[in-house]
């Protein structure tokens, strides 16, 4: 396991406090916890809790610990640690290999790993070492990393209005009022445009990382045109979700990658920014081609590419495909989503 945890999963009974609370109202709060979840959050690492507990008087107890707000989905029941540990993975809409537990009971580590050999399980007796963790540390911290717990908090806002919104989809990304932003990526921009090829695989034309290094050199290249995007919307910001690589050639543009975060899947960005390349293209050459590597969870990108009009040319390698876009007919914007290109509206 070498990928970067996503959401550290905490138990409470004797791992994030002394004692158990069922047997004791005064547990006490185990002196390092503060610091590391402070710490992890300023890493963009998001928390959550996985307990065998009475979920009104532990979540009484985090309020009065001044915690609670670190806390996304927690699931504090009677159920097993495999069971709460999947669906904090699907509520944050992440995979459970970007999890990791910690907590003291043997069993309930046990438990996982058979079940969930993917999350890694970490002893609560080795707490003080945590956030020395490699999979906790982030080479990079971004400002969007720093804002991500935030971030999850305005999505949780925006999934309760549309579970109870009456209306058709549309209607209901219409009332978001969103605006996507899209412009070259600077130089403040690329710690997140690595932290973006580093983090997101399942919505990835390639699955191709790139480093600081290379990302700088592509920003000024004037072969290349990287493109980073932004969402906000009435409930706040989706920080930077979406990520062009563009190498111009002199008869064709190919797309090298296009990523996409799954905050914004449903949001129609994917092919907005395609389009927005397609326009740009037309005025220097008469086709665009992309690059697409298959895997098992970014299907969701060819069906995009597809969707925009890119055709499939005919490659021997398997594991390897090219698109090719004539450019005779690009798709127009979707009126639910004002689009701002270097400051203006279009």
């Amino acid at each position: 396991m070498t990928e970067a945890i996503k959401c550290l999963v905490w138990d409470l009974d004797n791992t994030l406090w002394r004692g158990v609370l069922l047997e004791n109202d005064e547990v006490q709060l185990r002196p390092e916890v503060t610091h590391i979840i402070r710490t992890l959050d300023e890493r963009g690492i998001l928390q959550s809790i996985a307990s065998k507990n009475d979920h009104t008087k532990a979540m009484q107890k985090l309020h009065e610990l001044g915690l609670r707000e670190f806390f996304l989905h927690p699931q504090i029941n009677w159920n097993s640690k495999a069971s709460s540990l999947e669906r904090i993975a699907g509520s944050l809409n992440i995979g459970v290999d970007a999890l990791a537990l910690i907590d003291d009971d043997p069993f309930e580590r046990e438990e996982v790993a058979f079940s969930l050999p993917q999350v890694q399980c970490i002893d609560a007796a080795t707490l003080e070492e945590l956030i020395e963790l490699p999979r906790l540390n982030p080479r990079v911290v971004s400002d969007d990393s720093r804002q991500r717990r935030q971030m999850y908090l305005s999505a949780l806002q925006r999934d309760t209005v549309e579970a109870e919104f009456v209306g058709t989809a549309e209607d209901f990304l219409a009332s978001l009022d969103m605006v996507l932003q899209i412009g070259p990526a600077t130089e403040a921009d690329l710690i997140r445009a690595e932290e973006l090829t580093r983090r997101t695989n399942q919505l990835n034309t390639t699955g191709i990382t790139y480093s600081y290094a290379e990302l700088d050199q592509f920003s000024r290249s004037p072969q290349h045109l990287l493109l980073i995007a932004g969402l906000t919307d009435k409930f706040g910001s989706y920080g930077k979700v979406g990520l062009v690589l563009v190498e111009c050639g002199p008869e064709y543009w190919t797309i090298k990658l296009l990523l996409m975060s799954c905050r914004v899947m449903s949001r129609g960005v994917g092919g907005v920014l395609i389009s927005h390349v397609l326009q740009r293209a037309r005025e220097s050459v008469r086709k665009v081609r992309a690059d697409f590597i298959p895997n098992e969870r970014n299907r969701m990108m060819y069906v995009t590419y597809k969707f925009a009009g890119f055709k499939e040319l005919a490659q021997p390698d398997a594991n390897r495909k090219v698109l090719e876009h004539d450019l005779s007919h690009i798709r127009g914007l979707p009126d639910y989503l004002k689009v701002a290109i270097i400051g203006q509206a279009v």
